[in-house]
């Protein structure tokens, strides 16, 4: 199993995906939090399909870490079910990943 994963978010604002990944890295649950341009999403919600658009949040931490970002995540989250997937990085360049650790680890 991998030490660190890509969680993956999504905001209806660009201002509310900068306030969860400013909080999210000034708490050492993320060493980088990016929030990606406004893109459409697809999906149904209470027996309706809707379309909306969104920002989505590439959430770079420690695996160990998963489940304090989800409960930060769902502390200051306008959804009633905020997205939150996350994926293991199987590979990257060693000095990132060690940056990505040292970042991540309390004081």
């Amino acid at each position: 199993m991998t030490e660190f994963i890509l969680a993956l978010t999504t905001v209806p604002d660009e201002a509310k995906g900068r306030e969860i990944a400013r909080g999210l890295v000034e708490q050492r649950l993320a060493a980088c939090v990016t929030v990606g341009p406004a893109s459409r999403s697809t999906y149904r919600w209470q027996g309706k399909v809707c379309e909306e658009e969104e920002y989505v949040l590439l959430i770079k931490t420690r695996r160990e870490l998963m489940a304090k970002v989800e409960a930060a995540l769902r502390a200051v989250h306008p959804y009633q079910v905020p997205e939150f997937i996350a994926l293991p990085i199987e590979g990257g360049s060693a000095a990132y990943l060690e940056w990505l650790a040292a970042e991540t680890k309390g004081d």
